[in-house]
């Protein structure tokens, strides 16, 4: 699986790929951000580690860039930090990051939030053979596409990235099912998630904005306060 790692610092970098290059990673370095975004359309990464201090371009536009990108694969972001104060971890996940590694760190934590990671990617991607349809929404699971129906048998296709499809079709497979936050995240990132759990909040921000017609006041997508979340649709 190919990483890339966005670090300006030298030593931190060469660190950082040695360390998975040695379990048996394919790594790529940049060192500014703007190098980076270049860089990121030609690779297609499955994992970008990316520190929040960059000169050109920071980390956390960085993040926000890779994910308004329309690709094949939606890769899983991981933000170096060098504080750890409870702001900079917020607005790292709301800029879409999935998880985030203080410094400094150990080799060890490096590669056991890389290999919680990755191994997400893996469980996300076998998903069964079916479609999944409401009034409003159909997924073809096994091709990877979604789709708004609208009035007079018009379909709209929906441009959704890996995270948010699965997250789509965990919540249309139940209707009217509540999902905590500690649910989806054992659904979609697994058991072995180190982050937030407000990470949840932010790909549950994201996808509103896709499918519902006013995000801010959701009808599909719906918040059951103190509890989490549910999906309801009726007919057309």
């Amino acid at each position: 699986m190919n990483i890339l790692i966005v670090e300006d610092e030298f030593e931190i970098a060469q660190l950082i790929r040695q360390t998975l290059e040695n379990e048996a990673f394919v790594c790529h370095l940049a060192y500014d951000g703007l190098s980076a975004l270049e860089m990121f359309g030609h690779i297609n990464p499955d994992l970008v580690i990316l520190d929040i201090m960059l000169p050109g371009l920071d980390g956390l536009e960085l993040c926000t860039r890779i994910r308004g990108k329309s690709t094949i694969k939606d890769p899983y972001i991981l933000i170096l930090t060098a504080r750890g104060e409870e702001i900079d971890r917020v607005i790292g996940l709301s800029t879409g990051a999935d998880d985030y590694l203080v410094k400094p760190f150990s080799p060890r934590e490096l590669v056991a939030r890389t290999r919680a990671l990755l191994r997400r990617s893996l469980r996300l991607e076998s998903l069964p053979n079916q479609i999944l349809e409401t009034g409003h929404f159909s997924l073809d699971l096994d091709q990877h596409l979604a789709n708004r129906h609208l009035e007079e048998g018009k379909v709209e296709p929906l441009d959704l990235t890996s995270l948010e499809f699965n997250l789509m079709s965990t919540l249309m497979s139940y209707p009217g099912r509540v999902w905590t936050r500690n649910q989806l995240i054992d659904k979609l990132w697994g058991n072995d998630f180190y982050g937030d759990d407000r990470v949840v909040d932010t790909h549950i921000r994201r996808l509103r904005k896709k499918i519902e017609p006013d995000a801010a006041n959701p009808v599909f997508i719906k918040t059951v306060t103190g509890l989490g979340y549910k999906f309801e649709d009726g007919p057309l």
